[in-house]
Parts: structure tokens; sequence; C-alpha cells
């Protein structure tokens, strides 16, 4: 199968657009060069929804809206949504003459449903679908539409021909049981191995038949007891079969929901998490407070420094030094301390003066010089108040230290701490100011319900894989019972000649069963045989590892388990989800892919969403001529940055270039106004190399500047 061309009218930003693919053998490669939420996944989406229909869609279409977001109800409150798709299928006729004949037979699928919204929300109709063959005479209708389809891309295999670069990933990067069941369901349907098990569930409920037949015959009550016990435990298989079965889709479903859900996080959270930023603006609320109270404190230190001692005595110091000169001068002088009365007083008490002269009150002289020291005395106390405080004042100034700087120390250490506080709540401020702004622009999106939405789809998924274990763990007890009562009961016919017909019935069943799983088996074997060593061939090649040259990655296969492995050096094994990079984990994806739709022989085109992500050098150049190389029609949405450094390779190889632009992202991104007001996609026939006025953006303007300056 192959894809010729694809047309959509109101599908999201798909309002009115048309593609072409590349057909040609030689030139297998079509490039679609757009960037993000420039239209890609959505028209990986679209392909889908046409040929698959809901099942197609994320979420097999439960809450995902089809019609442009920007929809003017002047237009009708009915959106008519429409997804046309022509492809080619090769039939084969055999000639006498000319042997195999091959002719190249063209389709057309129309899938096309309504959208209502009203003040309760949106509504969406089933979709119809209508299949025709184009002849030279017109169209032919086929039907029913959808087998012709599923027989060419099985819905199993959707993801397989139809890749998103991250989704794909969920070969490797999801828990293991379920990239085990992933990877054995992909290699299962491709090879047709479906055919194979409904076979033996065909056997396998002819004897059951048989054994009934077994069971009515009424040979013994001991064979009528055995063959109904058989019945039960095959009653009972066959329940627990379909329970684990429904127990796988349930968890790999809810894993799907799982992915999706994170991709909408993911989204959310490019634009920033609004709890989140609530939160931040309300620490740095607190931050504010708190560095403004500190700035009162500061500014309270400031003001008491102002009033202090030591401020204080450093600004008077120069007229403080000159008191104390005036001092120290009347020290010398014995002004000061004053003692006179002291001495004066002490003579009065004795008889003799301190010149040796007599002071006996009852002599004439003696009592002549009592009464001038006592004149002396109270002179002496009339000035005594101001000698005292001179004396005081002099005592007092002992302890000054007038050429002390320490004030300037104190003032810029305070004055460092209030321009530190003013610099802090400036920081602060401007913070809260780009988060407040941050959170105006963010989507209204509940992240914190979307993350609680996650929880139950893995509390879900996990209950489901519960479930599995335990049905698989009573599964396996059953077997053993199973084949001793097939003993017995083959046994008791062996003695009757009634039952001798009943067991060739039984042994032919049981033999056609052992051919089909002998086939089966082998089948699988040796498929995933020649899958895995395509895949390490491929996956080699695509990283540029040589084991011959010491390589860290040495091999990956597919185990007999259908887990995907990796080694390293001495075959020490590696884990995909931790141990590689990310552009070796998007190699082992699209090798595993590759490899599968090369070895199933499957004309089936590969549409590839942004495969070269995480990717540069020697490995995204690599990995693309590889692709290019192992697909028989190929179709790849490419970024510029994934297109930068594999020009020349898309200009041998591709067979159709096509870019396609948002007008939304004028003018922050294109350099030109597109005049387009609505939200949609818009195309040019610009190749790789090449932009026009609708299609300039920012970076090549940027781009063309360096390289003249």
């Amino acid at each position: 199968m192959k894809l010729i061309r694809a047309e959509f009218k109101n599908f999201r930003l798909l309002r009115d657009l048309y593609l072409e693919f590349a057909t040609d053998s030689t030139k297998k490669l079509t490039v679609i060069r757009a960037e993000n939420e420039t239209g890609k996944t959505t028209i990986l989406n679209g392909l889908q929804w046409a040929l698959y229909g809901d099942n197609g869609l994320p979420g097999k279409g439960r809450d995902y809206r089809l019609h442009p977001i920007d929809w003017d109800l002047s237009d009708g409150v009915r959106v008519p949504i429409f997804a046309q798709v022509d492809f080619e299928i090769p039939s084969f006729r055999q000639s006498k003459t000319r042997g195999l004949i091959t002719i190249e037979r063209q389709y057309r699928i129309i899938r096309s449903a309504y959208e209502t919204l009203d003040d309760l929300g949106q509504s969406r109709t089933s979709s119809s679908v209508k299949l025709l063959e184009l002849t030279d005479r017109g169209s032919e209708p086929i039907e029913p539409p959808q087998a012709q389809i599923h027989d060419e891309l099985p819905p199993e295999l959707r993801e397989i021909f139809f890749t998103d670069g991250d989704r794909a990933l969920s070969f490797i990067e999801a828990e293991s049981r379920a990239k085990r069941e992933r990877v054995k369901e992909a290699i299962r349907s491709l090879l047709g191995l479906g055919v194979i098990e409904d076979a033996r569930k065909h056997v396998k409920k002819t004897a059951s038949e048989v054994n009934k037949e077994a069971q009515r015959i009424g040979i013994s009550e001991k064979l009528t007891q055995i063959t109904t016990r058989l019945e039960q435990v095959e009653k009972e298989s066959e329940d627990l079969e379909k329970k684990i079965e429904d127990s796988k889709a349930q968890a790999a479903k809810f894993d799907e929901l799982l992915t999706d859900i994170q991709k909408e996080i993911d989204m959310a959270l490019v634009k920033g998490d609004r709890e989140e930023l609530k939160t931040e603006i309300e620490q740095i609320k607190r931050q504010l407070k708190h560095i403004e109270n500190e700035q009162i404190d500061a500014g309270r230190e400031h003001s008491n420094f102002f009033r202090s001692s030591l401020l204080s005595l450093n600004l008077l110091a120069p007229i403080l030094k000159k008191s104390l000169e005036k001092l120290d001068e009347l020290r010398a002088q014995g002004k000061i301390p004053n003692t006179t009365i002291p001495v004066l007083e002490e003579r009065l008490k004795a008889t003799i003066c301190i010149c040796g002269e007599s002071l006996d009150p009852h002599s004439v002289d003696g009592g002549h010089r009592r009464k001038h020291i006592q004149c002396l005395i109270d002179k002496s106390r009339e000035a005594d108040p101001l000698q005292s405080s001179i004396t005081d004042l002099y005592y007092g100034s002992s302890f000054l230290n007038l050429d002390n700087d320490d004030w300037i120390a104190e003032y810029d250490k305070i004055e460092e701490r209030r321009a530190r506080l003013d610099s802090l709540h400036n920081e602060q401020g401007k913070k809260l100011k780009v988060l407040e702004i941050q959170l105006d622009s963010i989507p209204d999106t509940d992240i914190q319900g979307l993350r609680s939405t996650q929880r139950h789809y893995k509390n879900q998924r996990d209950r489901f894989n519960r479930d599995r274990i335990r049905d698989e763990t009573l599964l396996e007890e059953l077997p053993k019972e199973h084949g001793s009562l097939i003993l017995q009961r083959d046994n008791l016919l062996r003695e009757e000649k009634k039952g001798a017909f009943i067991q060739a019935r039984l042994e032919v069943a049981r033999d056609v069963e052992g051919v089909l799983k002998d086939s089966y088996d082998r089948m699988t074997n040796e498929e995933l045989a020649k899958v895995s060593e395509l895949m390490n061939t491929i996956f080699l090649e695509m990283i540029g590892a040589d084991p011959d040259q010491g390589a860290i990655i040495r091999k990956a296969e597919i185990s007999k388990d259908f887990d995907i492995l990796v080694y390293g050096p001495n075959d020490r094994p590696l884990d995909p989800d931790r141990d590689l990079n990310g552009a070796s984990r998007r190699a082992l994806t699209l090798a595993f892919i590759l490899a599968l739709t090369k070895v199933s022989e499957a004309e089936a085109p590969n549409v590839i969403d942004t495969p070269l992500g995480m990717m540069s050098g020697y490995v995204k150049r690599s990995v693309l001529k590889t692709a290019i190389r192992q697909s028989s029609q190929l179709v790849l949405f490419l970024t510029r940055s994934e297109i930068a450094d594999c020009e020349e390779i898309l200009d041998a190889e591709a067979g159709r270039v096509i870019t396609l632009t948002n007008p939304a992202h004028y003018p922050r991104m294109l350099v030109n106004d597109p005049q387009v007001k609505e939200r949609k996609v818009l195309r040019c026939d610009c190749n790789h190399r090449q932009e026009c006025e609708l299609c300039q953006r920012q970076m090549d303007v940027e781009s063309t500047i360096e390289l003249t300056s």
C-alpha cells in the first residue's frame, strides 16, 4: 500500500489542507517541514481517523475535539469535518505469456462527521465512511469499506505504520510486561500469526464438541464424570484466557491513556505549572514580608546609632580635646584635685601645725593661728562646688578615647545591611512581577486535576495487571488436570467399541492442533529471529556502533519472551530506559519498526512524526539514510532543527517536500503577516532549502544576517 494524497477540512488546525506524497520507488521520501504547533501531529491523527475511525484517535476519540477551536458560530453550530485519503494497493495476476503481472489499483477512502456546538458543549455524530476504487471509468464503491483497509493495514499495527516519535518509545520505555505485550502484538499481527491462532481455537472447539459426544454415549458413569469435569476445565481455561486477554487490553488502554495524559501535563508544564507558580509567588511574598521586617529593624538600628554615645563622642572630639588639655593644665597646677580642706581640718585636730608652730587653743598664739586656719577652711568651702565639678570632670574623662574611629566601621556595617536588604527586596520584587506575568499567560489548565487523573489511570492499570497475574496463576494449574483427564477419558474410550470412533476423531483434532502449534512456534521463533537480527543490523548502523571497534553498545535483540534487549561490552545487559541516551532510544525504536515491516514483506508506508528529535551529527544523518533505505514509502514530519545538517540527504532522496506554517506565529516567529485571522495550517511548496513571504521565519532572517555580516 502507498499513500498518494490526502485532504482535510475542519479537522482541528487543518481547516483546508491538501497534501501529496512521493510514490516514486527511487525517490520514495516525503518531507513535511513544520515547526512545533504547526499541525504535524494533527495530520498524523487525521490520516489515522480517515483509515480507522475513532479508534485511530488519541484515547479512541474520547473527549477529543475535531473541529477548529476558534470556529465562528456565525458560520453555523454544526461543523462539517472531512478527511480523504487516496492510496494504491498492488494486485497480482498470473499470465501464461508474461508471468506474474502487477497491477496498481487506486482507492479513495472518505470519512466525515459533524460536531455540534451549543451551550451544553459539543457532541459528535458517528462518522460515515466510504471506500471507492478509482478506475478509468470513474469510481466504484467497495463494501464493506473497512475490510479492505484492515487487510492492508491491520488496526493492531496502526502505531507501526503511523508513528509518533514520542509514543513509539513505548516499545522500550514502558513497564516491562507492557513493553513485551506491545512487541508481541506487533510481531503477531504483522506476521499473520492471528490466522493460526484462530485455527487452533477452532480445532479446540471441535475437540470440545467431540468430548460432549463422548459424554452423551453413556459408556460408563466414570466416563461421564470425567468428560463432564473435562468440559468444566476447558470452560474454566477459556474463561481465564478471556479474562487475561481482557486484563491485558484494559491495562494497555490505561497505559496508553497514561502516555496521553503525561503529554498533556508536559505540554502544560512547558508554559508553567499554575499551582506551582502560585506556591512560588506565595513563597516570594513571604520572603518579601520577612525582608521588609528586617528593613524596619535596620532603620531602627540606624536611628539609634545617631543617638549613640559613640557617635556623639567622636563628633565632639575636637572640642573635648581642648577641654581635656585645660584640665590637665589645672591638675599640673595642683588646683585639682581639691585636697586643701581635708589637710587643714586634719591640722585643727592636732596641736601642731604643719609648719611646727603650736595650735593649742588655750594659748594666745595657738588660738590666733587656729582662727586663721578656720578662715582658710571657710574660704576653700566657698570655692569647693566649682572645683569639685572640675575634679569630677577630670577623673570622669579619663576613660575617653578621642582617637578611636570605631564609629565609622559600625556605621558602614549598618549602611551595608540596609543596602543589602534594599537589593534583596528589589530582586524579589522583580521575580514576583515576572511570576505574576507568567501566571497570567498560562492557560487555565488544571494540572493538579490532570495529575489526579494520572494517578487514577495508574491505579486502574495496576489493578488490571494484578488481575491478569492472578488469572495466569490459576490457568497454570489447569493443564496438568486437563492432561490427566484426557488420559483417563481416552483409556475408557479404547475399552469400548462405541468409543472407538470418538477416540479417532479426538486424535485427529489433537494431531491437527499439534501441527498448528508447531507451525505457530516455528513461525514465531524463525520470524522473530529474523526481525531480531535485522533490528540489530539497522540499529547498529544507525548509531554507528561497530562492535569490532570497541563500541559501548554491542548488540540489540528481541528475546523469545518478546523483550527488546541491549548489550554492552562483555555482553553486559543495558537497560534501554536508563542506559541509552535519547537519540539511541529513538534509533532502537525506529530500527524495530523498520525491521518488522521489512521481514513481514508488507508494502506499507511508514509515517513518522519528529523521528530525529534529540539527535544530532552522525547519528541523525545515519538514522535518516537508513530509514529511507529500509522503508518502501517514508513520510517524515521534520522541524527545521531536525533538517539541519541533513539538507544534502534530502536533496538526493526527497521526492516531495512541503512546508506548513501556522499564521498564529506572527509576529514573534514569522517575518511577514500572513493576513489570516483564523487558526489554521497554511501550505506552501517551499522545500527544505527555501522560504517565501508566507513561511519565512525570524530565525531565517537572523541566519542570513549572520552569514552576510
